[in-house]
Formats: C-alpha cells, structure tokens, sequence
C-alpha cells in the first residue's frame, strides 16, 4: 500500500462537481480539492484515469504527489472532527494531535 496526495484546480464549476463526485470513490477529502489516496498503484492509475475524462487539460489542473511509508505526517490548527473523535479510514499520523 502507497499513499499519495492529489488536489485539483478546476475551473469549471461542473466539471469541478464531476471531479470531486469521481475523487470521493477513490480517496479520501482532507481539503475541498485535496485527497488522500491509499491502495496501489493500480489504484491511482484508475483515479487518474477517470479523472483525465473529466477535465479539460487545457484550463484544469490535477497534481498528484506520493507520500513517504515512513514520512512525517502531522496535522496542525483546528481539527475537522470534533474533540475525542478519530475516523480510523486516515493514517495514525493524520488524525493524532
């Protein structure tokens, strides 16, 4: 299993609603536009490609950087999830604060 970070700048307002309905089946939201995704390679392989036939290449931007196995990952300022809550869907380092 990999982890990646992916975001998007899309800059069409239904195309952005196309890119992120495609996005929550792949990957989990950290931000609006910025997802976490783990699985294999296979797996971005697959999300990147749906969401190639969203966008226009053009005008759109979609990044996608790979995350370190063993990498600090820390989360600081206010937590999304209320106190005492922690959703076990994101790596311990996401979520311990």
């Amino acid at each position: 299993m990999h982890s990646w970070l992916i975001g998007y700048d899309i800059t069409c307002p239904r195309r952005l609603q196309r890119v992120h309905r495609v996005m929550v089946n792949y990957a989990t939201p950290i931000e609006y536009s910025v997802f976490l995704l783990v699985g294999s390679e296979k797996d971005l392989a697959h999300c990147l490609a749906a969401i190639n036939t969203r966008i226009d290449a053009r005008t759109d931007d979609v990044r996608c950087y790979p995350l370190p196995t063993r990498g600090l990952q820390e989360r600081v300022g206010c937590s999304t999830l209320p106190t005492g809550i922690q959703w076990s869907a994101l790596p311990a380092g996401l979520w311990l604060g």
